[in-house]
This record gives C-alpha cells, sequence and structure tokens, in this order.
C-alpha cells in the first residue's frame, strides 16, 4: 500500500472548499462527572448546551476555543442509558499540553487513571506523550508542546 505524505499546504483542489473540523461527539453515562472531568480537570469550557426533552437526551459542545474557529467536543447524555460498548475502533483524543508531566501529576492527583505516563513516543523520542482515561474510560493522548 502506498501512503501519501504530508504536505504543509495542498496544490490540489479540495472535492469539500472550506470544509473543516467541527466535533467529536462521546456519549456519556453521568453528564456531571464528565464535565467535571473535561472543564474542572482539563480545563475546556462549556460553548453551549441544547436539552431535547421529548427525545430524554441532552447535547453539551465544550473546548478549548470558539466553534467557530476550533474543533471542540460534543458531550451526549441519552437520559435512559447507563453503558456502552466502546467497541475496537475508536483510538483516543489528542490534546496538547504545556508541561506533561505537571499535567499527568495533577490529573493523577485528582483520581484520574494515567494509563501511560509520560515518555517518548516510540520512533520519535523527541514527542512526549502519555494516556489517561475519562470517566467512561475514553482514552485521551496528551502531548507535550510548548
Amino acid at each position: 500500500m502506498s501512503l501519501p505524505t504530508a504536505q504543509a499546504t495542498t496544490t490540489v483542489a479540495s472535492p469539500l472548499p472550506g470544509a473543516r473540523l467541527l466535533h467529536t461527539m462521546l456519549r456519556v453515562v453521568d453528564l456531571d462527572r464528565s464535565l467535571a472531568f473535561y472543564v474542572d480537570l482539563l480545563g475546556m469550557t462549556v460553548l453551549r448546551v441544547a436539552t431535547f426533552d421529548e427525545q430524554r437526551f441532552t447535547l453539551v459542545f465544550l473546548g478549548y476555543g470558539p466553534e467557530e474557529t476550533h474543533a471542540v467536543l460534543e458531550l451526549t447524555y441519552n437520559w435512559d442509558q447507563h453503558a456502552y460498548d466502546k467497541g475496537t475502533a475508536f483510538g483516543h483524543i489528542a490534546i496538547a499540553v504545556g508541561d506533561i508531566h505537571a499535567a499527568t501529576a495533577a490529573l493523577a492527583a485528582k483520581g484520574v487513571a494515567v494509563v501511560r505516563p509520560p515518555g517518548p513516543l516510540i520512533g520519535r523520542a523527541e514527542e512526549i506523550i502519555a494516556f489517561v482515561l475519562d470517566p467512561d474510560g475514553y482514552r485521551l493522548e496528551l502531548i507535550q508542546r510548548s
């Protein structure tokens, strides 16, 4: 299989002009617990909330900047659903952090599971990563960025 190489700019016309990644959606079983994790521990801001009483679900959009310019996270809380199968296709959400050692230590001190402590990415020793789990068991990759 021949893989394309990454390019800083593209010279090929996009079939989707103006396309931009908007959000990633995760289904959560306890909205308050998830908000405490993403807002209180990871420092995200709640950008908007939509509640659908008849359909019995709530959507919360949150992130590190406005939806108009940043990709954000959508938490979907189905009021009557108490568990989900994660499957094997989903990998993780990546978040840049300024000090990965301080970030993982602070999260661990708050009871967050650090499933891979900070260390070099295999094959790219200059890139330092760590993995933590959110309250529903979703993996978040923390990547050291200055």
